[in-house]
């Protein structure tokens, strides 16, 4: 059950990551600012083109990494991954929920890297100080999913300590 809400935000979050970053850029200067120095110019510019490229290649990398061991299992082809989390294990349900939601996670997180970028090149419609919650909110997100993750393996290693 945990399981497909983790992969229903997941997919939902891969939707509005590919409909932000061809939203905003659109709406983006030919040469994107991505920080400030303490004057508040913006000395580093990328090409809009090089940040698009390099946000879908970031994307596509960081999605391959995180879904790899759960598309393991579902397609039963890594046998360790199989005996450890059978088929009708509940840590099963919970170690492929948290894979797709910590995907989900990293797509908001950079979801909200385009964002950022489109406030600091677009000063007059979006202050990027309104970003500053949601940098502590993503490192915090990070934090309880990598802890759940060790809830998980732990509550797992539990289990076949106990059966044996």
């Amino acid at each position: 059950m945990y399981y497909r809400f983790g992969k229903a935000f997941y997919f939902l979050t891969v939707v509005l990551f590919i409909f932000f970053l061809l939203y905003f850029y659109s709406a983006m200067p030919e040469k994107v600012s991505y920080n400030f120095d303490e004057n508040g110019l913006s000395p580093e510019k990328l090409s809009k083109e090089t940040f698009f490229y390099g946000m879908i290649a970031i994307f596509i990398i960081m999605n391959v990494i995180v879904l790899l061991p759960p598309k393991l299992l579902e397609t039963k082809n890594h046998k360790g991954l199989i005996r450890i989390f059978p088929i009708g294990d509940n840590f099963r349900d919970y170690y492929l929920g948290w894979f797709y939601s910590f995907g989900g996670i990293l797509n908001m997180s950079l979801g909200m890297l385009v964002f950022y970028t489109h406030a600091i090149n677009n000063q007059d419609e979006i202050a990027a100080s309104q970003y500053n919650f949601f940098f502590y909110l993503i490192p915090g997100l990070f934090v309880v999913w990598v802890i759940g993750l060790f809830a998980i393996l732990v509550g797992k290693f539990n289990q076949v300590k106990n059966k044996s």
